[in-house]
């Protein structure tokens, strides 16, 4: 290679680091209450965001990111992946319908296939498992034949493809993934030079064993360090970690050299009674130490990987009200859905930490002991809640006989009363089977007793 191909790659892998050291954001849209497409690109413009991460291919927002400089990621969803997989037309169909029309008009740099795939474990999942690999590589075909370049083609995993991870040296794939999935998918990673996109999420380990993680570790604030036993490397946070699991994974397989990029990671700013440490303060702590950390000029890598660049995705833009699950679930983003900020945050990281307003104290980093009840929401429709206490009541999950005209809870004959006595009932009978205090939005937890003289409510003792 002569002197002027040497400076045009270094200079091409100069221009790519410095375009992916930007943070990225994720844009979900699972909510009823969200700006427009228009305002929310809008907003992401004036944070200084980085590339934007789409769960879908949105042609209206494809076109609005078109009037931006935003680099941008798209995704088939994973319902899309088994057509895609079986048959060459229907990827050729795919690539034609969602990236050829705006592919000279907006920067779309990612197409991801399907989202945390290998986490599903049924039989419809496990047919995905089987056609993801086949899937990118037929969408490799269809952009080759459509003279498509400079997409790279991934997908976005979770942290539970490994069977371990701690220590980081110690790092493994599943074996029901290993071979089938997961080789075929780091040797097509590998050959086209893509990355292998994770989701990562230090608050989950942490929320499950705080007592041998340091929350401090967890939040990049830590003055401890953990020696890996196996590597002899030295670890400053738990990130770190778990990028580095990935690292000793790829690497037991022959793939040292794969980039990671994070597709997902951020901290809640609040949750369920039960979900400890979720809470403003802890949410700013971490995605201001990992925007500082994931811009700093040289790049810091990881122990495994010193001096790397890892492109970063926060999640998320807003907090979704319509996400099922744990109260964590509707609570990831930087902003309300009105558009304003939950706490001050930076995304190009030249902000100083001292610059910032100080956040009150957290008051929930400590597991909560005590009874906690299901209550209908006070601003609740009241059609949705009797339609669902009416379910709820004929489907016969829970007894409803203390309701009746006459019984111990009838009066007040309120909609919300009588809702909020189900709610309770069903939780504490389903808890335990991974039944939630959701309710499609109508219910929320509460560590006041509904209970009245007459009528007892039942409760979930933490």
């Amino acid at each position: 290679m002569g002197p002027v191909a040497i400076f045009l790659v270094c200079l091409l892998s100069l221009s790519r680091a410095k375009a992916s050291s930007n943070i990225g954001v994720n844009y979900g849209q699972l909510g009823n209450n969200l700006p427009s497409a228009y305002r929310s690109i809008e907003l992401l413009t004036t944070m200084n965001a980085g590339p934007v991460k789409l769960y879908d291919s949105n042609p209206e927002i494809l076109s609005l990111l078109s009037t931006t400089k935003l680099q941008v990621s798209i995704m088939i969803q994973n319902h899309e992946i088994s057509g895609i997989a079986a048959n060459q037309s229907i990827a050729d169909e795919w690539v034609r319908n969602n990236v050829l029309p705006h592919y000279h008009v907006t920067k779309i740099r990612y197409l991801l296939v399907g989202n945390e795939v290998l986490s599903y474990n049924s039989e419809q999942g496990h047919q995905m498992w089987h056609d993801l690999v086949p899937s990118m590589k037929n969408i490799k075909r269809s952009f080759k034949a459509q003279n498509i370049h400079g997409i790279k083609i991934g997908t976005p995993l979770a942290m539970d493809v490994l069977q371990s991870t701690f220590p980081p040296s110690s790092g493994m794939f599943r074996s029901d993934i290993i071979d089938t999935v997961i080789a075929p998918m780091l040797e097509f990673l590998d050959r086209t030079k893509s990355f292998f996109f994770i989701d990562a999420y230090p608050y989950f380990p942490w929320s499950q064993d705080p007592e041998n993680i340091s929350l401090d570790f967890a939040l990049f604030r830590g003055t401890s360090t953990v020696r890996d036993p196996g590597s002899g490397l030295i670890y400053t946070n738990l990130l770190d970690q778990m990028l580095d699991s990935l690292v000793f994974a790829m690497s037991k397989l022959g793939y040292s050299n794969i980039q990671l990029v994070i597709a997902e990671t951020g901290w809640p700013n609040s949750g369920d009674i039960e979900e400890h440490g979720a809470n403003v303060f802890n949410a700013a702590t971490y995605n201001r130490n990992l925007i500082n950390r994931m811009t700093a000029k040289p790049p810091i890598g990881t122990p495994a990987r010193p001096g790397v660049v890892i492109p970063t995705f926060i999640f998320s833009l807003f907090d979704e009200n319509q996400k099922t699950g744990p109260g964590t679930e509707r609570h990831w983003g930087l902003l309300h859905p009105n558009g304003t900020s939950i706490y001050e945050i930076d995304l190009t990281g030249k902000t100083p930490l001292t610059d910032f307003t100080s956040l009150p104290e957290p008051k929930n980093n400590v597991p909560y002991e005590g009874k906690v009840w299901c209550v209908a929401t006070k601003d609740a429709n009241q059609m949705e809640l009797q339609a669902t206490l009416n379910y709820a009541c004929n489907q016969g999950d829970v007894n409803c006989d203390p309701l009746a005209p006459g019984r111990e809870c009838y009066a007040p004959v309120s909609v919300a009363d009588h809702a909020s006595y189900v709610f309770s009932s069903y939780w504490a009978k389903f808890r335990s089977e991974g039944g939630t205090c959701y309710f499609n939005g109508l219910a929320e937890q509460t560590t006041k007793d509904p209970s009245r003289a007459s009528c007892k409510y039942p409760s979930v003792s933490l």
